[in-house]
């Protein structure tokens, strides 16, 4: 048993570090033998712990972060995620998501295990995780991160941190693209396509589309030749709904998407995009 005296203020200047609770850093700078380090360690390890724990429970609440740098060509979306809405709604829990992305933004990391391998502060993402878990004694992890770049990147967070879109864009940056990038990006946020466009669609997704549609219309009596070409025009149909350029704009549904873009520059169109989403 150690007889080292552990003070107040030390106490103090481990839980302003770690965030973790006040009997918790006591027991880790007794542990420790006073050492600050290994009380650090102490911590983190309780927080593998804990995660190990928890590893079994599912972690569908938490908050999308969508960054892009400063010269909008690079962005990156984050869904760090938690078990309950309560810790998604903590500002704490907000402000450390946050930190995450611009790490991610920072460094150009484009894996999970990368993003947990980068440094921040005096750990790393992954350590800082584990004390985050330890603190709130949920499951908490990275569950997704994408990657965009463009000429110009726009990032949007829709519905208090619950979706997150990036756009790539074919021009670079100006006031006026970065608001048409903001507008798709609400469309995206709102309508969930599945891809910019129908050459954007994998082969694989357009034939089952064709052999479900040619089915039906095999069902209802049609020779196979008519089939073949009523089926065209539905995977048409398919591409217009599910795509983002060909939709209906929703400011304005008496354009495509595609239109759109058309009348705030010519030839401006998305290149790419992602969305995450909590859940």
């Amino acid at each position: 048993m150690s007889t080292v005296t552990i003070s107040a203020a030390e106490v103090n200047k481990l839980r302003q570090q770690t965030g973790a609770g006040m009997m918790d850093c006591r027991k880790a700078l007794a542990e420790s033998n006073g050492d600050f380090e290994n009380a650090i360690d102490y911590l983190r390890k309780k927080g593998q712990k804990v995660a190990a724990n928890r590893s079994d429970r599912e972690a569908k609440e938490g908050v999308v972060i969508a960054k892009a740098s400063t010269d909008n060509t690079y962005g990156v979306v984050i869904c760090l995620s938690s078990e309950t809405d309560f810790v998604a709604k903590n500002e704490e829990f907000v402000a450390f998501a946050n930190s995450v992305a611009e790490i991610a933004l920072a460094t150009k990391t484009t894996t999970v295990d990368d993003l947990k391998a980068a440094k921040m502060d005096n750990a790393t993402v992954g350590e800082k995780l584990m004390e985050m878990v330890a603190k709130i004694g949920e499951k908490i992890e990275i569950s997704r991160f994408e990657q965009v770049t463009a000429a110009a990147v726009i990032p949007y967070i829709h519905s208090g941190y619950r979706i997150g879109v990036l756009v790539g864009m074919n021009e670079a940056a100006t006031e006026a693209i970065v608001g048409a990038g903001k507008d798709v990006a609400m469309q995206i946020a709102a309508m969930n396509p599945m891809a910019v466009d129908d050459k954007s669609v994998s082969e694989e997704t357009i034939a089952r589309e064709k052999a479900i549609a040619v089915e039906q219309i095999m069902a209802e009596g049609k020779p196979a030749d008519m089939a073949e070409k009523i089926a065209a025009g539905k995977l048409n149909k398919f591409f217009k709904d599910n795509t983002l350029l060909p939709q209906a704009f929703v400011k304005d549904n008496g354009k495509t998407v595609a239109e759109y873009l058309g009348s705030v520059a010519k030839g401006l169109t998305v290149v790419s995009f992602k969305r995450l989403m909590v859940g």
